[in-house]
């Protein structure tokens, strides 16, 4: 897999941000790995690993680095490690705010 980048934008009206936090919202670190899944899984389509049985994924590492706020657009790239994870790295123009890594595995 070459690397694949996507953008996305958590507006100010999202639900999340009512409870997290009240007063000075952030994006929560759970909206940030859904967006990375997201982003790694139709990566892994557009390379063509269309494969029709289920996948598991397991989050191998995640790193928060920054805090994303209401409204920042994001850019989610995504490529293979050496180990067969898919690495991803979340930006907010230059500054970097997560990375991580997911092992994919065929569910029996």
């Amino acid at each position: 897999m070459q690397t694949e980048a996507t953008t996305v934008c958590f507006a100010a009206g999202h639900p999340a941000f009512t409870g997290h936090f009240p007063g000075r919202p952030m994006v929560p670190g759970v909206l940030l790995l859904d967006a990375a899944l997201h982003a790694a899984t139709q990566a892994r389509l557009s390379v063509g690993d269309r494969r029709s049985e289920a996948l598991r994924c397991q989050i191998t590492s995640a790193k928060f680095l920054s805090p994303v706020l209401p409204g920042e657009i994001l850019t989610i790239a995504c490529s293979a490690t050496p180990a067969g994870q898919t690495r991803f790295d979340i930006s907010a123009g230059a500054r970097q705010v997560a990375t991580g890594t997911f092992a994919f595995e065929s569910v029996p």
